[in-house]
């Protein structure tokens, strides 16, 4: 691996690792959070593709980048609810170890991945560990039960959102059509959703309406870091570069980031005992992620 791969391929580390931090930091409502943050990504697809010369893709190539992006937007406004619910530092372990157990399983019953018998008891080992992890960054020495309520409602939110990052991943493997040529359309779809969403809730009047509240278009910055890692992470993975594997290890490594920036920056307060459990659960996380594409 060179330097340059390397640094690529690290793109998704600052990136995500810095998106939730930094939407969560600027504010708002998730309404506010999903409408800034796909306009910036729409804005980072755009100039990258007017750089490149890039057109949109016609056809089904088209219709699929297109779902792709609404299953993210879909996924992201759900994991954003659960930010107000637990907090991103504990929200991003448990959304990574969701998407993990969905690309693995994905990758065994649609894919062919894992064959044979040890390649099975070896991903289910990786499985078990990233539940594991899961559970550990979350694990606190004082329950309550209003802190148990919160933490099973995000919970199951996170797992309904996973169907929308699942769909963000496979939409485009039913198509022929490479990732960088998929990133615009993507960034289309997100912003549908983004649009439809705030309408809803503006035509329903109890709060104000996210499209007239400054806060929303302070959201762009944040939306530039998820833009920034998506294209580092299509970039990284490229056969000639870091490769699927490596590139997808690599962009893994952003929920370390992720839920030590919400503890340090964010005030998402954690006990010298909850922050070593913490740090071995990410741990065990980032070790599954590795078992996983490594079988």
């Amino acid at each position: 691996m060179n330097a340059t791969a390397l640094l690529i391929g690290l793109g998704p580390l600052l990136g995500w690792g810095l998106y939730p931090t930094i939407a969560s930091k600027i504010g708002g409502r998730p309404v506010n959070q999903i409408l800034g943050s796909t306009i910036g990504t729409l804005i980072f697809a755009l100039i990258f593709a007017l750089i490149n010369g890039m057109g949109l893709p016609s056809g089904m190539d088209l219709v699929f980048s297109i779902l792709s992006g609404v299953g993210w937007a879909t996924a992201q406004i759900i994991t954003f609810q659960s930010f107000t619910l637990i907090g991103s530092s504990r929200a991003m372990p448990i959304t990574t170890a969701f998407q993990l157990l969905g690309a693995s399983l994905w990758g065994v019953f649609a894919l062919g991945n894992w064959p044979g018998t040890t390649a099975k008891i070896l991903g289910g080992l990786a499985l078990i560990l990233i539940i594991l992890g899961a559970w550990m960054t979350v694990w606190t020495e004082k329950k309550t039960k209003e802190n148990s309520s919160l933490l099973k409602k995000a919970v199951l939110l996170l797992a309904v959102g996973e169907i929308g990052y699942w769909a963000y991943s496979a939409a485009p493997q039913a198509t022929t059509i490479d990732g960088m040529h998929a990133f615009l359309p993507q960034a289309m779809g997100m912003v549908l959703v983004a649009i439809i969403y705030t309408a809803v809730l503006s035509m329903k009047g109890h709060e104000k309406s996210a499209f007239t509240e400054v806060v929303s278009y302070k959201q762009i910055f944040s939306g530039f870091f998820f833009a920034f890692a998506a294209l580092t992470y299509l970039i990284s993975a490229q056969p000639n570069m870091n490769g699927l594997a490596t590139g997808f290890i690599l962009s893994q490594t952003s929920v370390v980031l992720a839920t030590l920036t919400g503890i340090w920056f964010l005030g998402q307060k954690k006990t010298k005992k909850e922050m070593t459990v913490t740090i071995i659960g990410l741990v065990l996380i980032l070790a599954a992620a590795t078992m996983t594409v490594l079988i």
